[in-house]
């Protein structure tokens, strides 16, 4: 999830908290690069239900008073120590990868009622999967664990004074009181840049601690969605070139694939993706929510003199903080959130009023639960999305940048990296029609001129329906994703997986039949031009207890304890 500075001051540390008792059965190994990594086998149940299929939970600590927690889970179909090992980590920034785990990929999800069910479509199925929740102090990573309590959005520290247990004395609502991770903004990072150290030390560790499931033969992949258009390409150069400079107590990242879903990649287009999507051209739905003079103001507050475009332009030329923090506001202020507060609907997911039930957030009252916790060796409740952590990214303006990121997808392409960016039509916040638009810069520079142009194929699936349509050169490729929001996984989970399972198995996305060469080539249209209409636009709130059914795309039936789905 990208998350916008608009929903920074409403999002809490957890829901129904508690003070955790430090775990006391974590071993200890010293992982690659120095990092010790502390970790334990999570009891089947807890997520995924295969009594045959291990998974361990843990942190490495990366630095002192920075612990990073991730979830493994081995792959189900294949011999895990032969399996590739997948990374995925959520955006934000601040987002725990949680959220991928339960909502979207991972082994399981969790129902109404807090029971646990198995997830068929499971990327596990053909991957041994990694979660890391980053940077520190981002879902269960912490700095120090602390009790404290939360006040109007904010985390307050309670004093010193053994009066733990009567929280309640200084705040409200009791349910907010527990253990969390000491809020410093000079222990997490504040930039992109600065995040990607932590997260090679987290996969040295990890590859220290468990050489089984990480041998070079098998590969490595990154999949990440949303603020990921930051994180993926960053990170994956970062990987690339630490791999060019090893050290005696460092190994190579074995890296073969970037998967980026909704990725919010340059914000000079993904600002103006903003007014594409609902003003010119539009979206594929059908839906156009302004009227001629709410849609120049917008037009205005993007490409006037002085404005949004101008700003950003400006953030780039002087890479200074202050600019690009004050450009970010600007354009948030002035483009995004009038689009949101004017559509009445959910950002991620345009089909929907707000509040949307999907995709289900139940997990997060489950993982701050003392049987998890304990089952799982954490130190604090559980933040889904945390504000310390946005507000050190806002305050150097880092949204407002590009990272570089052009440039890091044509490093890894020419060290042959496959790259897969995918989106869901149906998303606001991280448009397919900005990432087709970046996607395009790539597509021209680097492969229409000597090697021909690619066009639209259909996306074929086992199921026999067309999910979207793909453009594919070579090792790059743009999958466009029908009715689907932000967090493609949960709404087309089969199509998901399978495209998963080509992108890693070096085989084109639209069939998976053919292996993928330097020559290979999509043929079709240059542009996508699949039209959904209004079929399954929502015009009144779904209720909270409704299912999402996956074949129709539309709110499915009411939530019962045996069927989840």
């Amino acid at each position: 999830m990208r998350i916008s500075a608009l929903f920074v001051s409403a999002l809490g540390l957890g829901t129904q908290a508690q003070f955790v008792s430090p775990p006391d059965d974590l071993k200890m190994v010293m992982g690659h690069a120095g990092v010790p990594v502390r970790y334990k086998e999570v009891e089947a149940g807890i997520c995924e239900l295969d009594l045959n299929v291990k998974s361990f939970s843990g942190y490495a600590d990366v630095a002192e008073d920075q612990h990073i927690f991730w979830w493994f889970f081995e792959a189900r179909r294949d011999d895990p120590e032969n399996a590739p090992l997948t990374v995925w980590i959520n955006g934000g920034p601040g987002s725990s990868s949680m959220m991928g785990l339960f909502q979207e990929l991972g082994p399981c999800g969790v129902d109404p009622h807090g029971q646990v069910y198995s997830n068929p479509h499971s990327w596990s199925n053909v991957s041994n999967m990694l979660f890391i929740d980053q940077p520190t102090q981002t879902g269960f990573s912490y700095t120090k664990p602390v009790p404290a309590y939360m006040q109007d959005g904010e985390m307050v520290e309670l004093p010193d004074d053994g009066n733990n247990g009567d929280c309640r004395i200084y705040v409200d609502d009791p349910a907010s009181c527990g253990t969390y991770t000491h809020p410093n903004m000079t222990l997490t990072a504040n930039s992109t840049e600065a995040a990607a150290r932590n997260f090679w030390l987290t996969l040295q560790g990890f590859m220290g601690a468990f050489p089984q499931y990480t041998k070079n033969k098998n590969g490595f992949n990154l999949a990440t969605e949303s603020y990921g258009g930051h994180y993926g390409p960053a990170f994956s150069a970062y990987i690339e070139r630490r791999n060019d400079h090893l050290t005696p107590s460092t190994v190579r990242v074995p890296l073969k694939t970037l998967m980026v879903g909704n990725g919010w990649f340059d914000p000079i287009i993904g600002y103006q993706a903003f007014y594409n999507f609902t003003v010119s051209p539009g979206n594929t739905y059908g839906y156009r929510p302004f009227t001629d003079d709410l849609a120049a103001a917008l037009h205005d507050s993007l490409y006037g003199p002085g404005n949004c475009l101008d700003q950003l332009r400006n953030c780039k030329k002087s890479g200074l903080d202050t600019i690009c923090a004050r450009a970010d506001e600007f354009c948030a202020n002035r483009v995004e959130y009038p689009c949101i507060d004017l559509l009445g609907r959910d950002e991620y997911d345009i089909r929907q009023l707000a509040p949307d039930p999907f995709p289900y957030t139940f997990f997060e009252d489950y993982l701050n639960t003392q049987k998890v916790q304990k089952a799982l060796g954490v130190y604090t409740n559980f933040t889904k999305s945390n504000t310390l952590v946005a507000r050190a990214f806002r305050g150097t303006g880092d949204d407002a940048r590009d990272v570089n990121v052009a440039d890091d997808l044509r490093f890894l392409l020419e060290r042959n990296v496959t790259v897969a960016l995918y989106a869901g039509d149906a998303d606001f916040n991280s448009n397919w029609l900005g990432v087709e638009a970046f996607a395009e810069q790539v597509f021209e520079q680097d492969f229409s001129r000597s090697r021909g142009k690619a066009g639209y194929a259909d996306l074929r699936t086992s199921d026999g329906v067309t999910h979207g349509q793909v453009k594919q050169a070579g090792r790059f490729s743009f999958t466009r994703v029908f009715e689907s929001g932000h967090m493609v996984p949960f709404y087309q989970p089969l199509a998901a997986l399978e495209m998963f399972g080509r992108v890693i198995g070096g085989l084109d996305v639209a069939t998976g039949k053919e292996n993928v060469g330097p020559q290979y080539r999509t043929n079709g249209t240059a542009k996508s031009t699949y039209v959904n209409g209004e079929a399954t636009m929502q015009w009144e709130v779904v209720p909270a207890n409704r299912t999402y059914d996956v074949k129709t795309n539309r709110p499915g039936a009411f939530w019962d304890v045996k069927s989840p789905r």
